[in-house]
């Protein structure tokens, strides 16, 4: 039986944690995570589908080009965390220092009403968007599987096809049930759970890729990457790879939501050392998964490593690998779902502050588990928004594609742009300086990968749509 609470709300918890030092110490209280959880998050909201597309990406750009794009593209994440971090917390010489709980609070806190609302518009498209991609990441794995098995018992050449809608919807299921979580605080276990189910497919791809480069007793693949039918062509792939490795880096969306869980006092040392950690574990197996993928297939690396059949054999270990991204992947579309269920239901609630039904909560007692909060509203809102989510997916099943575009349209606003302006703000630093003329450098260039990233990979789409 359900038992109602009067007006029993984390939300308005969370939306006025902030406002003064009291509340501050009392949302302080909330904060148990460590380094651990935040590399836990961290390597759950990158370590996603983007690595299963880094081998194609490789072959699009060839050796001189490709392993040096993921370095530079890891660095340039390290340098935007880095200055990022330091945005957290912002002195107030009258009510002492408060703090920045999320990418959106921290725009509005230092640079105002016009950039929080450019802002608010490519912060959510971003993070809705990398949920529009795992759900077709985790349909593609859940086909795999089906297709892996009616391979091994008829053949390699046998007809062996599984509509992706089917599995978009199931995902979208688990997905309505998952959504309940209330916030980050909440879901730390999910995230050390997605995070080794990461590092394990991460480790099976990149053992796939060395065994085969053994049997073929060659490195393939050449400087230059694959040829295309034309000049042109050869560009937009070029570029599209380049979309590809930038959305499998960037979290700074979820930086300031995964720094604000960690337990003081040293909130912001302890998310520097943790970016850097996870950035590093990262980037080593993006090395090693995209350049044993491009080494064992050359020019005819498939899209994704674990799903494009590059490996038929064992058969068994393909389908764990796939498992496994779509335990991860559960986990990865929360972490990008969170800030947005956050925002949302907390400006509900402050608009609203009387409402039963947007701040009330009942205790439901499940049979043999725990007992759990449920609010109306956060059970209508959240179950629209993954509706809608897996509909997109159904509309746009293009891995690739969608990835490519997805991280060259937010990589320079979201992880260099708005990270370098708030940095200027909070460190008052002078124009012309030479911090100042490296980061506007910095940013400039940033800009320039971003916008070729996005033109071939919505070249690509488009074209994908219309074949």
């Amino acid at each position: 039986m359900a038992e109602q609470k009067q007006f029993h709300s984390p939300l308005l918890q969370h939306a006025h944690s902030s406002s003064s030092s009291s509340d501050e110490e009392s949302h302080t209280t909330h904060r148990t995570g460590t380094i651990w959880t935040a590399i836990a998050h961290i390597i759950t909201g990158v370590m996603g589908a983007g690595v299963l597309s880094l081998g194609w990406s490789l072959a699009q750009l060839g050796w001189m080009f490709g392993p040096p794009a993921i370095v530079i593209f890891a660095l340039v994440t390290a340098v935007s965390t880095s200055i990022l971090s330091d945005c957290y917390r912002s002195p107030h010489s009258e009510h002492g220092p408060d703090t920045n709980a999320s990418f959106f609070q921290a725009v509005s806190y230092y640079l105002g009403e016009k950039s929080q609302r450019i802002c608010a518009v490519l912060l959510n498209e971003s993070l809705y968007g990398n949920t529009v991609a795992y759900t077709i990441a985790t349909a593609t794995s859940m086909r795999a599987i089906l297709k892996s098995n009616c391979y091994h018992d008829k053949g390699h050449d046998a007809d062996c096809k599984y509509p992706d809608s089917l599995y978009m919807m199931l995902f979208g299921l688990v997905q309505i049930f998952m959504s309940q979580i209330p916030n980050f605080h909440d879901m730390a276990w999910l995230s050390i759970v997605a995070a080794i189910m990461s590092f394990a497919y991460s480790t099976i791809g990149l053992g796939l890729g060395l065994a085969n480069v053994i049997v073929n007793g060659e490195i393939k693949g050449s400087i230059g990457g694959a040829p295309a039918a034309s000049a042109a062509d050869k560009v937009w792939l070029v570029f599209q790879g380049l979309g590809d490795i930038a959305f499998a880096y960037p979290y700074s969306i979820i930086l300031l939501e995964i720094q604000d869980t960690l337990k003081p006092p040293s909130v912001t040392k302890t998310m520097k050392e943790a970016s850097r950690s996870a950035i590093v574990i990262t980037t080593v197996f993006y090395l090693l998964c995209g350049c044993f993928g491009y080494a064992a297939f050359g020019n005819n690396t498939p899209g994704n490593l674990l799903t494009g059949f590059g490996f038929y054999e064992p058969y068994w270990l393909v389908d764990l690998a796939n498992a496994c991204v779509i335990l991860h992947l559960v986990g990865g579309y929360q972490v990008f779902s969170q800030p947005i269920f956050t925002s949302i239901e907390t400006w509900f609630s402050d608009r609203y502050p009387d409402s039963h039904f947007v701040n009330g909560s009942y205790s439901l007692k499940v049979p043999l588990l725990i007992t759990f909060q449920l609010n109306l509203f956060r059970l209508c809102y959240r179950t629209l928004y993954v509706v809608s989510t897996t509909g997109i997916a159904m509309l746009f099943p293009y891995f690739n594609q969608v990835l490519g575009v997805l991280g060259a349209l937010n990589f320079w606003p979201l992880v260099v742009y708005f990270p370098v302006e708030m940095y200027f703000v909070q460190k008052k630093i002078a124009p012309w300086t030479k911090r100042w003329v490296a980061l506007r450098t910095f940013s400039f260039g940033c800009f320039l990968v971003s916008a070729v990233g996005f033109i071939g990979s919505l070249e690509g789409l488009v074209t994908a749509k219309l074949s």
